[in-house]
C-alpha cells in the first residue's frame, strides 16, 4: 500500500502529511545524532593461532590467540558454529533452545595442526587458523569458512561489526536469502539484509525488499546444504559464482562473503538432499503453520472497496458469473480515519452483517492490520490502551525515554514494541474486536516498520537508536528492526489462538524473518505490474519455500498499474497454481475482477480457478506435508535431482508438490513455451501426450491456459465433479511402479493430519492404487 504518488505527496512541503514527514525524519536523525554515540577509530582483529581444543558434547571449544570457537553437531546432523562466547540461544528464529548435541560426534585431531568433528552425516574441520570446513562423510568439502575479521572500536564503544568469507564450489548456485526479485537463483551481486518497503511498486532490480534473511541455501554436484547466520543486525550478502576451468585450468570457487554492522557471528549449517535440509530446518526454526482450508482457494483484494455495497457487488459479480472466491480483504479504507481495529460506520454500517451474509456465500473477510497507532487523546482508543501496558506503556521509546513518533496513514502514530511479550499479549487481545466484526484471517502490512520519509532520506523507518525490550536482552533497532515483523505475527498467531483455540488462525504478513512460517505466510508485497513483475513474483514465491516459508503468493496483476488483458491473464494462470491465490491492486489502479477485461480473459479466468477448486485438495495436502516435512508447496525444478545443472538454472518453471510440473507463459505474445523435464515419463494433463525426461520439450500454451505436466505413477487427491474429494492416479511407465503420501485435513482445528502412502502398479494389464495396508482404492486413472 504505497507508490511513488505517495512519495510525491510525502516530499511535497506544501500537505500537512508532508510537513509531518519532514518533521519525523529530522527528528529520527537527531534521535540517532544523540542515541548513537559515532564509532571513532577502530581495530581489526583475527582469531589468530590455534592454542588449545576442550571437547563438549557434539563437539568442543577451540581457543586461538585473539578468540575462541564452539563448535557442535546436533542430533539430526545440524552443524552450529559460534564465536567470542557466541551460543545458540537466545535466537528469535530456534524454537526453542534448539536440537540437542549429538553425543556420537567427538572432537579429536584433524591434519595441519586443526581439530575435527565428525558425525554419521557430516564432518567439520577447523584449521589452526580458524578456518572451518563442512565436509560430507566422503570427505567433499561443501563449504568453507575463512578465517573472520572484527572491527571493534579502539575505546570499547559500541559492538564489533565483521565480515565472513566463505568458498563452494565452482559450480554452485546460490539460493534464498529471503524475498528476492531477481531470484531464485542469486546472481553475482551485493543483496543487503534490512528489511525495507521500496516506496512503490518493485521490479527485479530492486533490493532489499519486505523480507530479508541471512539464509542460503547452496546446490552443488558436491552436494546441497543450507547455511544461516543467526544475526538480526544490517548486513550485506556478496555473492560471486564460480567457475570451471577449462582443461588443466585452476578452478574459481564460488564466494559468499557476509558483512554484518554488529552482532553475534554465529551460524548453523544442515547438509544433505534438498528435503532433507528443509525438513532439518523446519525442525530448527519450526514448523509451517497449516492454513484453513478456506484460505488455499481465491481470494480478492483492493485498497478502495469504499464502502459495504461495493463489496457486495463484486461478490455478487463474482456469484452471478460462477467464480469460486473463498475470501474478500477489506484494505485500510474500511478503517475509521485509517487508525487501525476500527471500522468507518458510515461506509460499513452493519461489518458483522455483512460478514455473515457473506460467509453464507462461502466468502470471508480478511482485515489488513497495521502496526503504527495513531496518537490521540481518545480514553477508550488503542492508543490509550497501549499506554496503559506495563510499567513503561507498550510503545518503542528512544535513549532519552521518549515515545519514537512517526508519520503513517492515520497521521502521527506510536510503534508497539513486540520484541516485549507483555506488548505481544497486549496486541493479541486486540484482535478480539476484529473477530466481532466478523473477519477469519488477518493480514499483516506496514510492518518493516514504515514511517513515512521524504525521499531525500534513505530509510522510512525508526530511528536506528529507538530502544527495544528485544525479550529482556535489551538493544536498540539495529538489532530489533528485521524481526519486528516476525514478533508482530507472533503477537497475533498467539492472540487468536488465545481468543479461538479450536480454530487454525489465518495470519500473512508482509515482513518478517527466519521463523516466521510458525505464525502464516506472506505475499510478495507490491510487486510492478508489467512482465517483470510477473516473473519477479515466481521468483519470490520460489525463493521464500526455499528460506522456509512455504505459504506465499504475489499480487496477481501487479500492485500499482494497469495491466493489459494478456498480463492479467498469464498472472492469474500463475497464482491459480501458488499457495497464496490473491488478485490486489493499489487505490489508483485499474481493476482486478476478471470480468473487466473482456471475454476472452474471463474465460480463461473461469478455466484457471475451476482447476484450482478440483486442486483444493491437493493444496490441503501439500500444507499439511509442508508442516510435517518443511517441503514448500512450490519447488524448484531441481528439488529432485539438485545433480542435475541445468534443472539448477532452469527459474521459469516450477514444481507444486511431487505430482505436478507448472510452465507459466512469463513473455508477451507466446503461445508456445520449452519446458525443461525432470528425469521420468510426464504427462501434458491438457492433452495426455507423454514425454520423457530429462531434456526439453516444445509445448503449446494457448491463451486459455498453461501447461502443467504429471509426473508418471503420482497420485493427487482432487475434487470430484460432486464436489467431494476423489483420487487421480496417472498411468506409470509400462513395468514401473509410482505412489505418494497424501495428507487429508482432519478438520479446523490443530489435529495433525494422518498421511497415507498410497502405491500404483500395474497389475494383469490395468493400473490400480493401493493404500498402505494393500487394499485396492478406488481412483480415476489418466495417462492410458
Amino acid at each position: 500500500m504505497n507508490g511513488r504518488d505517495l512519495v510525491r505527496a510525502v516530499t511535497d512541503l506544501g500537505t500537512a502529511r508532508g510537513r509531518r514527514a519532514w518533521r519525523a525524519a529530522l527528528r529520527h536523525r537527531r534521535a540517532d545524532a544523540v542515541g548513537l554515540p559515532p564509532r571513532g577509530p577502530e581495530r581489526a582483529r583475527v582469531p589468530g593461532a590455534l592454542t588449545g581444543a576442550e571437547p563438549r558434547p557434539g563437539g568442543g571449544v577451540l581457543r586461538f590467540a585473539r578468540s575462541e570457537l564452539l563448535v557442535r553437531v546436533t542430533v539430526g546432523g545440524a552443524v552450529f558454529w559460534g564465536w567470542d562466547g557466541a551460543l545458540p540461544t537466545p535466537s528469535y528464529a530456534l524454537v526453542g533452545e534448539g536440537p540437542e548435541a549429538d553425543p556420537r560426534a567427538v572432537l579429536e585431531p584433524d591434519t595441519g595442526g586443526g581439530w575435527r568433528v565428525v558425525s554419521e552425516r557430516v564432518t567439520v574441520a577447523v584449521s589452526r587458523h580458524g578456518a572451518v570446513e563442512v565436509r560430507t562423510p566422503g570427505g567433499a568439502v561443501l563449504r568453507r569458512e575463512l578465517p573472520p575479521r572484527w572491527w571493534e572500536p579502539v575505546g570499547a564503544v559500541g559492538g564489533a561489526r565483521w565480515q565472513q568469507r566463505s568458498e563452494v564450489g565452482p559450480d554452485a548456485r546460490f539460493f534464498g536469502l529471503g524475498g528476492r526479485a531477481s531470484g531464485p537463483r542469486l546472481r553475482d551481486g551485493t543483496y543487503r539484509l534490512w528489511n525495507t518497503d521500496p516506496r512503490g511498486g518493485f521490479g527485479p532490480g530492486d533490493d532489499p525488499l519486505y523480507i530479508t534473511m541471512p539464509v542460503q541455501l547452496v546446490v552443488a554436484d558436491a552436494g546441497t546444504h543450507l547455511s544461516f547466520y543467526d544475526n538480526t543486525w544490517d548486513g550485506r550478502v556478496l555473492l560471486r559464482e564460480g567457475e570451471e576451468g577449462a582443461g588443466s585450468g585452476a578452478d574459481r570457487p564460488g564466494v559468499s562473503e557476509v558483512r554484518m554492522d554488529g552482532g553475534p557471528l554465529r551460524c548453523w549449517v544442515l547438509v544433505g538432499t534438498p528435503s532433507r535440509v528443509l525438513q532439518g530446518w523446519s525442525g530448527l526454526t519450526g514448523a509451517a503453520a497449516v492454513p484453513p482450508e478456506w484460505a488455499l482457494g481465491h481470494q480478492h483484494a483492493r485498497w478502495g472497496f469504499g464502502t459495504a455495497e461495493e463489496v457486495r457487488r463484486i461478490v455478487a459479480g463474482y456469484t452471478a458469473r460462477g467464480l469460486p472466491l473463498s475470501a474478500l480483504h477489506l484494505d485500510i479504507d474500511h478503517f475509521d480515519g485509517h487508525r487501525v481495529f476500527t471500522v468507518d460506520g458510515g461506509r460499513f454500517p452493519d461489518l458483522p452483517g455483512l460478514a455473515r451474509e457473506l460467509e453464507a456465500a462461502g466468502v470471508r473477510l480478511v482485515s489488513i492490520v497495521d502496526p503504527a497507532v495513531k496518537v490521540e487523546e481518545d480514553p477508550e482508543g488503542v492508543y490509550a490502551s497501549g499506554r496503559a501496558v506495563g510499567p513503561a506503556g507498550a510503545f518503542v521509546r528512544d535513549a532519552r525515554g521518549q515515545e519514537v513518533r512517526g508519520e503513517v496513514w492515520p497521521g502521527e502514530c506510536a510503534y508497539p514494541d513486540f520484541t516485549d511479550p507483555l506488548v505481544r499479549r497486549w496486541w493479541g487481545g486486540l484482535y478480539e474486536e476484529r473477530l466481532r466484526q466478523g473477519f477469519t484471517g488477518f493480514w499483516h502490512d506496514m510492518n518493516e516498520p514504515v514511517s513515512f520519509t521524504p525521499a531525500v532520506f534513505p530509510d522510512q523507518t525508526l530511528p536506528r537508536s529507538a530502544r527495544h525490550a528485544l525479550d529482556g536482552a535489551g538493544g536498540d533497532h539495529r538489532a530489533a528492526h528485521n524481526v519486528y515483523g516476525l514478533a508482530m505475527a507472533r503477537a497475533g498467531y498467539e492472540g487468536l489462538v488465545r481468543l479461538r483455540p479450536a480454530e487454525r488462525p489465518f495470519l500473512f504478513s508482509r515482513s518478517g524473518w527466519a521463523g516466521m512460517q510458525r505464525y502464516g505466510g506472506t505475499w510478495s508485497g507490491d510487486v510492478d505490474t508489467g512482465w517483470e513483475g510477473l516473473r519477479a513474483s515466481l521468483a519470490l514465491v520460489l525463493g521464500m519455500g526455499l528460506c522456509g516459508v512455504p505459504y506465499s503468493g504475489p499480487d496477481v496483476g501487479g500492485f500499482g498499474g494497469s495491466p493489459e488483458p494478456e498480463l492479467f491473464l498469464r498472472w492469474f494462470q500463475l497464482g491459480a497454481y501458488l499457495p497464496l491465490f490473491r488478485t490486489h491492486a493499489a487505490l489508483w489502479a485499474g481493476r482486478r475482477e476478471p470480468w473487466e477485461f473482456g471475454p476472452e480473459v474471463l474465460e480463461g479466468a473461469r478455466a484457471a480457478l475451476a482447476e484450482r477448486e478440483r486442486l483444493r485438495p491437493y493444496f490441503v495436502s501439500l500444507a499439511h506435508l509442508a508442516r510435517r516435512t518443511g517441503a514448500p508447496y512450490v519447488r524448484p525444478l531441481w528439488w529432485g535431482a539438485p545433480e542435475d545443472r541445468a534443472l539448477r538454472d532452469c527459474e521459469d518453471a516450477f514444481l507444486l508438490g511431487d505430482s505436478l510440473l507448472v510452465a507459466p507463459v512469463l513473455e508477451p505474445g507466446a503461445d508456445r513455451r520449452a519446458v525443461r523435464l525432470p528425469r521420468g515419463r510426464w504427462y501434458d494433463t491438457a492433452t495426455g501426450a507423454a514425454y520423457e525426461g530429462p531434456g526439453q520439450v516444445l509445448l503449446d500454451a494457448p491463451r486459455g491456459r498453461i501447461p502443467v505436466l504429471a509426473r508418471a505413477g503420482t497420485v493427487l487427491p482432487v475434487r470430484g465433479a460432486d464436489g467431494t474429494a476423489t483420487l487421480e492416479a496417472w498411468a506409470p511407465a509400462a513395468g514401473r511402479t509410482g505412489g505418494g503420501v497424501i495428507a487429508r485435513d482432519p478438520g479446523p482445528g490443530f489435529e495433525p493430519a494422518e498421511l497415507e502412502r498410497l502405491t500404483v502398479r500395474w497389475r494383469e494389464g490395468q493400473v490400480v492404487v493401493e493404500g498402505e495396508d494393500g487394499t485396492e482404492l478406488k481412483v480415476r486413472v489418466r495417462g492410458l
